[in-house]
């Protein structure tokens, strides 16, 4: 029978439909399900989490075939996957990349937790404020954070250089390249800061850090703390702590970086940088070169870095980590030129080594464990052909251990702590000196409403030297307004913390018959309030802070000089616990995006600091009522980043007045003018793997001093290329 055009039209469409009916239900009953609930440590689900999917088969750098989702508010997420081989791929602001390799059946429905830690070198989390890594947001303390992304801005390879610019922070230095190099945060002694590199501490014992040789090479990220933080580090934390992290590998493809620069005072630095992710494996090795002739007789520099990051993680979320850097440099000292003739021949060598390891356990949904060790070897040597040759070596080794136990408002944490410090002071003269301290303390954060976190924490120190100190930390963040409209977010925060700092081995231990150390010295101790909000305009494009402060330093160290004896007939002389000072301010900050290719950044810090009681004075600049030595009252920055097509601009204005300093000659000058020093840095991308910059230091040429009689460095320009291969993800 003959069909009619009609009734033919419609046996076709529908025998289509029953077609793609049959093998719609096919391919459902043979589709499989990826289902799961993301959470962070503390159990609260992650809304917003990316979920890739993407083939075995689609290689390893192909994202053509991926299937993608976002977790709902409950964290969980869903995805419809044909059968086969998938590596997912799951990444959130401020947490960890999480990589998983799963097989699905035909029809098989898999559900997948996971709990995603955060991410330790992300910018909106801190890790150095509280005992466990935390939300920056929730910190009660001060804290500033600088980025990877800013330090290649601004194509500085110096830390001083970088942290100058900072809110609180000021240095000294004898000599432009390679003298000396003292920071003070906050109105505090430059050995209040703490100072670590991946855990490790970079302090000698009860001493502070020389930056001369500290250079930005395989640094990822930098955490500056305020406020006194000896209830978690123990001694040494009586101002603040500054943390420095070391880059990670994060691409599947290896990443080679490979940088060289030339310019004025015949400069030359390189630098090489290899990382990359081995399955669970990441690495990250670097060596960075640097030499100068200076500005001035024996005024050479040279400036070795190796640095290594190397970290496993396991399935379970456990995590092995080792990381190392050694610095070594080289020095000429002319010393204080604008009083004195060069030295043409002293020289001072340097030799740093910092090694950390760390074991991160995740035991079921409630508890971290963290086992860690580290060692830090620091050697000096002081050289003065015809008149002296000083040699100093240091060496701390330390282990920790720590519990975490996270609930679902907040976690506590309790840990041991246990340090030996071995020491060879060029004031020894040869013989060794040892000390052995143990801790245990305990840090607690709370969230008892969605606005508010509450932070407390002590330790218990005893130290082989002065005995057991205790010291508190406690403070409060509060949102004081959500949103991100024009009148955007608020927060408010509060922080008290008491501090310590150990003597030095030399002021304890010292042998000299004369001039003997004093082995019944008590530690210097701090006391530190500080009380700040933030405000976000313009839909998050402007943010302004305020943080006020107030330090006060009790039992400083001093040296006093006593009466002649048959034996040291030009006199003797020891330590003493005897001084007392304060440090009292405010750090403004402001960060605005004008428009989406120019950004500026700024802030102005005042530091009201007094001598209080010094009854041992040696030099006027000493004596109660002057500010603290080499601490300016006022200074600020300014930094100016436009970035148009492939060319990255940058303008960093360093403004400073006045500072007490002594030209310790006996000639009378007590003030140190202020400056304003200005850098420009430029880069220009030719393409992915090529990017050509320049960069001008102290462009303006200006003439300052940062310690009387030294002189800053001159208008310095440099030029170079940084090549990039590999990298892909």
């Amino acid at each position: 029978m003959r069909l009619r055009p009609p009734a033919f039209f419609t046996f076709v469409v529908t025998f289509s439909l029953l077609l793609l009916f049959f093998s719609q239900t096919s391919a459902a009953q043979s589709a499989a399900t990826l289902r799961g609930v993301l959470s962070d440590p503390a159990g609260q689900p992650i809304r917003g989490a990316i979920v890739s999917a993407i083939p075995e088969s689609a290689g390893a750098t192909s994202r053509q075939q991926a299937s993608q989702t976002a977790s709902l508010a409950d964290g969980t997420f869903e995805l419809i996957l044909s059968p086969g081989g998938y590596r997912v791929v799951i990444t959130r602001a401020s947490f960890a990349r999480v990589e998983r390799t799963i097989d699905l059946a035909a029809a098989q429905h898999l559900d997948l937790p996971v709990t995603m830690a955060l991410e330790p070198l992300a910018s909106s989390v801190v890790v150095t404020a509280e005992a466990a890594p935390a939300e920056a947001n929730t910190s009660p303390a001060p804290l500033t954070t600088v980025t990877r992304a800013q330090i290649d801005q601004r194509a500085v390879d110096s830390l001083p250089d970088l942290l100058a610019t900072l809110p609180g922070i000021s240095f000294d230095r004898t000599g432009p390249e390679g003298g000396e190099t003292s920071l003070f945060l906050d109105g505090g002694n430059s050995n209040y800061t703490k100072v670590l590199i991946d855990g490790t501490p970079a302090n000698d014992s009860g001493g502070p850090v020389d930056f001369s040789n500290f250079t930005l090479d395989n640094v990822d990220k930098i955490e500056v703390v305020h406020g006194a933080e000896s209830a978690i580090y123990g001694s040494d934390a009586m101002t603040g702590v500054i943390q420095i992290f070391t880059h990670r590998g994060e691409t599947r493809e290896p990443e080679l970086d490979l940088t060289g620069e030339g310019g004025s005072f015949d400069t030359g630095r390189g630098s090489a940088v290899l990382s990359g992710l081995l399955g669970p494996f990441d690495y990250s090795v670097a060596e960075g070169y640097f030499t100068t002739a200076g500005q001035g007789p024996n005024d050479a520099f040279l400036n070795r870095t190796l640095s290594g990051s190397f970290g496993w993680k396991f399935p379970d979320g456990n995590s092995l980590r080792f990381t190392v850097r050694d610095n070594s440099s080289d020095a000429g000292i002319p010393g204080p030129t604008l009083y004195l003739p060069p030295d043409l021949g002293q020289t001072n060598a340097l030799h740093n080594l910092y090694a950390n390891a760390v074991w991160n356990v995740q035991h079921g949904k409630h508890w971290q464990w963290r086992v860690s060790g580290d060692e830090s070897s620091l050697h000096g040597v002081d050289n003065d052909p015809g008149n002296f040759v000083s040699t100093d070596q240091f060496n701390r080794a330390a282990l920790n251990a720590q519990a975490t136990y996270l609930f679902l408002k907040g976690a506590f944490t309790g840990g041991y702590y246990y340090e030996v410090e071995n020491g060879y002071p060029g004031a020894l003269e040869g013989e060794h000196a040892r000390r052995n301290n143990q801790a245990g303390y305990v840090d607690a954060r709370w969230q008892p409403i969605p606005r508010l976190t509450l932070n407390a924490g002590a330790r218990a120190e005893d130290n082989s030297s002065f005995g057991t100190r205790v010291v508190p930390r406690a403070g409060a963040a509060y949102l004081l307004r959500r949103g991100n409209s024009n009148w955007g977010a608020a927060r408010a925060h509060a922080f008290y913390g008491q501090g310590i700092d150990e003597p030095e081995l030399a002021e304890s231990f010292g042998t000299d018959p004369c001039f003997p150390g004093n082995p019944n010295l008590q530690p210097e101790e701090s006391k530190t309030a500080s009380a700040g909000i933030e405000q976000r305009l313009a839909s998050d494009r402007v943010r302004v802070s305020a943080d006020y402060f107030y330090n006060e330093f009790h039992n400083v160290i001093s040296f006093a000089f006593l009466l002649p004896t048959p034996t040291c007939q030009f006199g003797t002389g020891t330590y003493f616990n005897t001084d007392l000072a304060i440090a009292r301010g405010a750090n403004l900050s402001l960060e605005t995006r004008i428009v989406r290719w120019l950004t500026i950044a700024g802030h102005y810090s005042f530091d009201n600091s007094r001598v209080l009681i010094s009854p041992n004075a040696t030099d006027p600049t000493e004596l109660p009522g002057n500010h603290l030595l080499r601490r300016p009252v006022n200074s600020g920055s300014v930094v100016l980043n436009a970035v148009w097509r492939r060319v990255d601009f940058n303008l960093v204005g360093y403004i400073t007045g006045q500072r007490t300093d002594s030209d310790f000659l006996g000639l009378g000058f007590t003030r140190d003018p202020g400056y304003s020093r200005f850098d420009v840095a430029t880069s220009y991308r030719v393409d992915r793997n090529v990017s050509l910059f320049v960069r001008a230091g102290n462009v303006l040429d200006r003439q300052y001093q940062d310690a009387l009689g030294y002189p800053a460095l001159g208008r310095e320009v440099r030029g170079g290329v940084k090549l990039t291969f590999g990298g892909r993800n």
